[in-house]
Formats: structure tokens, C-alpha cells, sequence
């Protein structure tokens, strides 16, 4: 986190924990991280590999550098709660944009297009979905100009969203889940109707995790300024209670809309989280 320079940072942290594998295992598009993927219904029948077949009982396509590539977009939340900051001095924003630019970076390394959308204000903000390096580099920019704000997008926005052409899209949504009034779970809806792969990186403080708010008392609502009065200690056990509770359900109604779930504690070190995410994608966890 010390390093400030996005595509540095994004180079460093790829580079870095992709040195313990394999080469030839990173092939195919969407952050697969494999040179298999389950078959799916509608894949081309010529790139099943057979002797897979008999080795595990399983359909398994052949990934391949001739394999078309597709569109990875990336839908930040930048409305005012993600301006939280942890208790080692990390923002959800800042880590948001590092864990942003790092995959973008892998899907431009693999040859996938990528494309970013920003949630801030109430709009949306839309960068289209090309390959080229010089478009990675515009994403890193625009990356670096998010400063949270205001409430999350309002669904009369989300129209921008399904604007495609009709090729298939890996869309990863980076957001803290704070909603007033559910709008992000219409959003959550309307992009599983659209058929894409969807993950969400759910991105919560240390703090927040552990209740951790020592020599506070108050904490107040970065989106609405509504304040409370906690004490914190008095409250840990039935607040952890809750919160797991609250994850459970949520990883279990995105289950339900064939959405991948994975929640990041902002106290990580961002390499780490990766490589859980990666090799659980391996494995066909995520």
C-alpha cells in the first residue's frame, strides 16, 4: 500500500505472487487462472478435452491463446462510505482502486478487453471496454481521479450498464454493500438477468469487522451524517453475532442469482487476498 504509482503497484503485486506458478497454467481469458474451465451450456463442443473426460468423469473445455477473449468490467463504488478508513490508515477507496487496477492488469496480461464503471454521486461515470495498453492506462487514470462521494447510483443510471453489444462479460463489482434503500441489490438483480459472470468483492474495514473503535463513542453515517452514540465494548458480542449473520444471508442470496461472493478485510494485504481469490478461482470455488 505504500506504493502509490498504479500501474507500478498493480505490476509489482501481479508479477510478484504470479512468480510461484506455473506459467503455462495462466491461459484463457476472464481471470481463469487455468488452462481448464468447467463446461458451460452453448460452449463449443470441438474444445472439450476427453481424455479429461476419462481421467475425472468430468466436462472440461480445453483454454486456449485462439480462444476468443472477453470484456472484464469493473463497477467501483465510490458514494461516501467507501471514504471508511481502517485502523492501519488504509481507505476502502484506496484499496478499491489498488485491487482494481491489479486484476485489470492481469485481464489486459491474459489478453481480455476491460472496461470500467464508477458508482459515485448518484451517476455513473463509463470508460468502454477495449484491449489495447494505451486503455489500460486510461483506466489507471481514471481510477486515480475517484474520490468517494455522495450516495451510491440510482437505478435510473444502470441503463448505461446494459448498453453492450452482446458479448460476453466477466463483471466484477468492488462496493462495501452500504445501501440506503437497496439499490444495490437492484443493481445485483438486473446484472444477473444479463446472463454475465458476476463476482462481488465485498470490502470491509478491520474495524468494522472487530467492532475496533477505541476513544470513540460517536460514529457517524459518511453518506447520511446520522450519528450514534456506541460503546463499543459493551456491544462487540452481539454486533459480531449480527454481522455474520448479515455475510451469511447476503453470500447466500447472491448464491441464489449465480453471483460470486468473497468479502476482503481492508486489514490484508492485497497480494494475499489475491492469491486466496485466484487459486480458489482455480478450483472452481469462485
Amino acid at each position: 500500500m505504500t506504493i502509490k504509482d498504479l500501474p507500478l503497484l498493480a505490476k509489482t503485486v501481479i508479477d510478484g505472487f504470479m512468480n510461484g506458478f506455473n506459467k503455462s497454467s495462466v491461459k484463457g481469458p476472464g481471470l481463469e487462472f487455468s488452462q481448464y474451465r468447467s463446461y458451460q451450456p452453448g460452449d463449443d463442443l470441438r474444445w472439450l478435452d476427453w481424455k479429461m473426460f476419462a481421467r475425472s468423469d468430468r466436462y472440461y473445455i480445453r483454454e486456449s491463446e485462439v480462444e476468443t477473449s472477453i470484456s472484464v468490467r469493473f463497477l467501483v463504488d465510490a458514494s461516501a462510505s467507501m471514504d471508511h478508513v481502517d485502523n492501519n490508515g488504509v481507505k476502502k477507496i484506496d484499496y478499491a482502486r489498488f485491487l482494481t487496477a491489479s486484476l485489470a492488469y492481469l485481464a489486459n496480461l491474459q489478453g481480455d478487453s476491460v472496461a470500467l464503471n464508477v458508482f459515485k454521486e448518484g451517476g455513473l461515470f463509463s470508460l468502454p471496454s477495449k484491449a489495447d495498453p494505451q486503455h489500460l492506462q486510461r483506466l489507471f487514470y481514471h481510477l486515480k481521479q475517484v474520490s468517494p462521494a455522495g450516495v451510491f447510483t440510482q437505478p435510473v443510471h444502470y441503463k448505461e450498464l446494459f448498453a453492450g453489444n452482446g458479448r460476453k462479460e466477466l463483471l466484477v463489482f468492488v462496493t462495501d454493500m452500504y445501501q440506503a434503500d437497496g439499490e444495490i441489490n437492484t443493481l445485483l438483480d438486473s446484472l444477473a438477468a444479463l446472463r454475465h459472470e458476476v463476482i462481488v468483492f465485498h470490502l470491509m474495514g478491520q474495524n468494522e469487522l472487530d467492532l475496533d473503535f477505541e476513544g470513540y463513542s460517536t460514529l457517524e453515517d459518511l453518506e447520511t451524517g446520522e450519528v450514534v452514540q456506541v460503546n463499543t465494548r459493551a456491544a462487540q458480542a452481539e454486533y459480531k453475532q449480527r454481522l455474520q449473520n448479515y455475510i451469511a444471508s447476503l453470500r447466500l442470496s447472491l448464491a441464489g442469482k449465480h453471483i460470486a461472493y468473497r468479502m476482503i478485510s481492508t486489514g490484508q494485504p492485497l497480494d494475499e487476498a489475491l492469491r486466496e481469490f485466484l487459486v480458489q478461482r482455480k478450483k472452481g470455488f469462485i
